[in-house]
């Protein structure tokens, strides 16, 4: 069954649409009568689960940079805060935590993205009999074994591997076929 579907587009800088002003005016309010939003989405998912006591999904699809793990946070911190979490209230800021260290194994230089993931995430939360968040758990998919062996052109391997060898001394790099990168504003861990 198909249920709620939103195309969001991710304008590249912060906007006011996603404070807590906005969470609690999409809060108890039903789909149809509040604009197409993140939070309207959410806001159906809990009130589905707490009405009908059934497990619900949020799929957050799209390209590489269209704001996938932003669109997630915000669902996050919506659930934590209409929830009224008070332990959990940035449970998103935990779940999310490990990014760094998910990036820097996952993600690589792509054509179209400099810090593309080449991962999916899959991230579980737990709701008490209250509905209120008790805990998060986030589980990570490699999606793109190839490119340990193998990248296209004016690509990279994932990151981890020139982080790996930045310390190595440059005839190393060469014997392994990894050249330093040019004008590279990655950081390592």
């Amino acid at each position: 069954v198909v249920g709620i579907i939103l195309v969001a587009m991710n304008p590249y800088k912060q906007l006011p649409i996603y404070g807590d002003a906005i969470i609690h005016a999409y809060s108890g309010q039903n789909m149809g009568d509040m604009d197409p939003h993140i939070f309207a989405v959410a806001e159906e998912a809990y009130k589905q689960m707490a009405r009908n006591n059934k497990n619900q999904s949020i799929i957050v699809s799209g390209e590489s940079g269209a704001g996938k793990t932003v669109s997630a946070r915000y669902t996050m911190r919506y659930f934590a805060t209409v929830s009224k979490s008070s332990s959990n209230a940035h449970v998103e800021d935990k779940v999310l935590a490990s990014n760094p260290i998910t990036e820097a194994v996952g993600n690589a230089k792509t054509t179209r993205n400099d810090n593309s993931s080449r991962f999916g995430k899959y991230t579980e939360i737990s709701f008490d009999q209250s509905y209120q968040i008790i805990g998060a758990n986030m589980r990570t998919y490699l999606l793109e074994k190839s490119r340990v062996v193998f990248q296209s052109e004016n690509e990279r391997n994932y990151h981890i591997f020139y982080q790996l060898c930045a310390s190595a001394v440059q005839p190393e790099f060469k014997h392994l076929k990894l050249g330093r990168s040019q004008g590279s504003n990655l950081l390592f861990i």
